[in-house]
């Protein structure tokens, strides 16, 4: 996977535990929240590759465990290898 993972232009530090590819090519990694994807597949940014939630933050989609809740941010992946803050998630609620 790592392999691969260069090859889509996710450097390592925002990897995470999942990939995957939309069929125009975009990249998603980690437990990025459908909402924001499909926010994304909509706006198509200019030079960006993809979004990405690095590590896996408890209640982010995937990441229930209780009532545990970290804040985390959804980055937005450009071409040039860099990231901009796309989206901040507050709460559990406001992911979906």
């Amino acid at each position: 996977m790592p392999a691969l993972k260069n090859k889509l232009g996710i450097d390592s530090r925002y990897r995470s535990c999942h990939t995957a590819v939309s069929a125009e090519g975009y990249v998603f990694e980690g437990h990025v929240p459908a909402k924001y994807i499909r926010q994304f597949l909509k706006e198509k940014p200019l030079d960006a590759i993809g979004l990405v939630v690095p590590g896996m933050p408890a209640g982010s989609p995937g990441m229930e465990i209780g009532a545990d809740f970290s804040p985390y941010q959804v980055l937005l992946l450009t071409r040039d290898g860099q990231s901009r803050v796309y989206a901040t998630v507050q709460t559990y609620e406001s992911q979906f």
